[in-house]
């Protein structure tokens, strides 16, 4: 009798009903920037979770070609186009209503199938004691005047730069972009490998102005309050105030689809879109959270009336940047 006692009390502990949910992510988050985030989803929900991190367009490229195969559940990314990419080819499923309607519509797919997490704006960083804000244009298109020559920065590999460029030929057309692009580059704009080196320049006095998201001079400023630079956003509308988002999806192919969908409100809950606005100074997406000292509010910044899904054509981007010398 107490072998068949303790047979059963082995079998009902091994059963797979009992057995801790393990969720596998691919991340093109950074795991310094989520993993904190992502531990706690495990302490509140029981969720374990089993991260791939890499770059977003990579990792959406990886996806892509695994298809069906893939062992991912939920694919994390840093940037809405390449949630619209995976959308398009059909490997995303519908997000329940309940987690979908905490977002407001401009920053969610128009099918359901991917919800932004948090919303980071395009802006104009500039060293403050060389330029005035009321000098600065309030198009972002008025930097191809050559009054800006030898003055400006930017970062033409970075993803998020690609996305606003995507978002302008959406928004302006190819022609329009293409001469915007030539335009910047006839004013000799010093080049850098990312945001953070673009705002640490501007902090050495070594451009004047330069093109980034908004959250990395809140990171800069964490180590260094004095730094004399700050953000200015362009005019409503503008696609310079391109607001976009990162954001989450679950794969169709997904054998764990319950705990996706408890990451999915999970990062919508309070607790994660606090942890956006306050440890990342990101803007967060859900209505009652506060902000980050000195960040105004979204419906302020004025992001352009634009589908984030369309904004999938990295290939075409990356070919426009080519041609016109800029990469």
């Amino acid at each position: 009798m107490v072998r068949l006692l303790l047979a059963s009390l082995v079998l009902t502990l091994a059963s797979p009903a009992l057995a801790a949910e393990t969720l596998t992510i691919y991340s093109g988050r950074n795991e310094k920037l989520v993993g904190p985030l992502l531990k706690k989803f495990t302490e509140k929900t029981g969720v374990e979770v089993k991260v791939r991190y890499g770059e977003t367009p990579q990792l959406a490229a990886t996806l892509l070609e695994e298809g069906a195969k893939t062992p991912a559940d939920v694919f994390f990314a840093q940037d809405a186009g390449a949630l619209g990419a995976l959308a398009k080819a059909g490997q995303l499923q519908v997000l329940p209503k309940e987690t979908l309607d905490k977002v407001d519509a401009r920053f969610r797919s128009p099918q359901g199938v991917w919800v932004g997490t948090s919303g980071r704006a395009r802006v104009v960083a500039y060293n403050t004691k060389k330029v005035k804000a009321d000098t600065l244009p309030k198009s972002i298109l008025g930097f191809t005047d050559a009054k800006w020559k030898g003055r400006l920065g930017w970062a033409p590999t970075n993803a998020s730069f690609q996305s606003f460029v995507t978002a302008l030929r959406l928004l302006k057309g190819d022609e329009a972009a293409t001469q915007w692009l030539k335009g910047i580059q006839a004013n000799a704009p010093r080049v850098y490998k990312n945001n953070s080196a673009i705002i640490e320049a501007l902090g050495r006095g070594e451009i004047d102005a330069g093109f980034v998201n908004h959250y990395y001079l809140y990171s800069a400023k964490k180590n260094k309050a004095d730094l004399p630079v700050a953000n200015y956003f362009v005019a409503a509308g503008d696609p310079g105030a391109l607001v976009n988002v990162a954001g989450v999806g679950i794969l169709k192919g997904s054998k764990n689809t319950d705990a996706a969908k408890k990451l999915a409100a999970y990062l919508l809950d309070a607790e994660a879109q606090t942890y956006f606005a306050q440890e990342t100074s990101e803007f967060p997406l859900v209505s009652g959270v506060k902000l980050a000292e000195g960040l105004p509010a979204l419906d302020k910044v004025g992001s352009p009336d634009l589908d984030l899904s369309k904004l999938d054509d990295l290939r075409g981007t990356v070919k426009l940047l080519q041609d016109t010398g800029v990469l």
